[in-house]
């Protein structure tokens, strides 16, 4: 098929860029232009049931006096019908020229072209940090006895450890070049039948997200940012994890944070007002941690692997991935989005949970300094869950609920930002 050039989106009339200032904080406009991607498999159908929400906070929150112009851009399936192209290069012009962006879940596809569409997305943008927020919503069904008690922020480095995907199949001339070297140069012996792949992880992007990390636990008042890791077994990258962010947390935020032994020795043993704790686990045992004594963490920052396990482990504590906001960032360029997948075989049966995505444009609000609104779609959704109103994922594990599509779901979120709900 032939590549065409998709046009870069223009600016509807009335509608004014979002700015990143010199000091990386936005200047966001009372109309700004914010792109979307629909998605793939059930991204038109969470798309369709989720904008009306945003619209409609909006303008509950602002009296009319603040408008989102939604201006689309390509990728995954449709860009494929349409341009030829899974992501077209003019869809990465356009989210950084128009600096944030939300998309549903995108099809990887099978053979050739990305490795991942999410993936690719996140390392051509250099969007280093995927923020997980996790907190139960009342009403919802959990399988452990107090969701209540998880409330974390999650900080998943997003361009290294597996995702940078550098690896070598079995039986190639590239891994048996690797494996030959290795073996003659450096005295480590693997396999002949081996494929292999190369883990990097850079003081760099550690200490971004780190700085990223605390920064928010100050901002939003929360008590500690734990470091997991499995440094006890891989000392140079896991374990260079923990040490660089503890030496970014000494150089940058030393009036700031303390870590636990600093606490230990301090009087009282009390984390002084003001304060950040700064400890770390390793990764295996924080697996049971967020489980038996999950109020102790608030903050949690960790290289990719094992933020992707730990991120989808602690959302299904509180409702599962159809629940589940989620954020990458970098420096200048936001792309908020559905956590979950395209789910292919409910595609455009009008059927699954639109909460993740509606969710994470409760994030992008407040990324957008209007928690006014995110405020409302979230105390709207939890209303809407709390009336036993839902999706066929929550109707399966409650008594006595009611079962509504996914676009009927967010029908009643509006309805109660609206105040009209029965």
């Amino acid at each position: 098929m032939t590549i065409q050039k998709q046009p870069l989106p223009t600016i509807p009339d009335g509608a004014e860029r979002i700015e990143v200032l010199p000091d990386m904080s936005l200047k966001v406009p009372q109309n700004p232009v914010i792109l979307y991607i629909e998605g793939d498999g059930i991204g038109p159908d969470i798309w369709a049931a989720a904008r009306p929400v945003f619209d409609v906070a909006v303008e509950k929150a602002f009296a009319g006096a603040r408008k989102v112009h939604w201006v689309e851009v390509l990728a995954g399936e449709k860009a494929q019908r349409q341009v030829g192209s899974w992501l077209p290069e003019e869809t990465l012009e356009a989210l950084r020229e128009y600096v944030v962006g939300i998309k549903g879940p995108l099809t990887t596809p099978v053979a050739g072209g990305y490795r991942s569409l999410n993936v690719t997305l996140r390392q051509r943008l250099d969007l280093y940090a995927c923020i997980r927020p996790v907190k139960h919503i009342l009403g919802v069904p959990s399988p452990v006895k107090h969701p209540e008690r998880l409330d974390i922020t999650i900080f998943r480095e997003n361009t290294e450890d597996v995702y940078a995907g550098i690896e070598w199949a079995c039986g190639t001339q590239s891994a048996e070049k690797l494996i030959r070297f290795l073996r003659e140069h450096m005295g480590v012996h693997i396999r002949k039948d081996s494929g292999l792949g190369i883990k990097p992880i850079s003081k760099t992007a550690t200490q971004r997200l780190v700085r990223r990390a605390i920064r928010f636990a100050l901002d939003e008042g929360c008590p500690s940012v734990t470091l997991v890791h499995k440094g006890n077994i891989m000392k140079y990258t896991e374990g260079a994890f923990r040490d660089w962010g503890y030496e970014l947390a000494r150089d940058e935020f030393s009036d700031t944070t303390m870590t636990e032994s600093e606490l230990a020795d301090g009087p009282g043993g009390n984390l002084p007002e003001g304060k950040v704790l700064i400890n770390d686990r390793i990764a295996d045992a924080m697996f049971q941690q967020v489980l038996l004594r999950p109020r102790e963490y608030s903050v949690i920052a960790l290289p990719n692997l094992n933020g992707d396990y730990l991120s989808d482990a602690c959302a299904a504590q509180v409702g599962g991935l159809g629940l589940a906001p989620g954020a990458n960032l970098g420096d200048r360029v936001a792309l908020f989005e559905a956590t979950h997948g395209t789910a292919p075989k409910y595609a455009g049966q009008d059927k699954v949970n639109p909460g993740s995505l509606i969710l994470s444009g409760a994030m992008m609000f407040r990324y957008l300094g209007w928690a006014e609104a995110a405020e409302l779609i979230e105390a709207a959704l939890a209303q809407t869950i709390q009336a036993r109103t839902v999706t066929y994922d929550l109707h399966r594990q409650m008594r006595r609920a009611r079962l509504v599509k996914c676009s009927e779901f967010g029908t009643e979120i509006v309805k109660h930002i609206q105040g009209k709900a029965s």
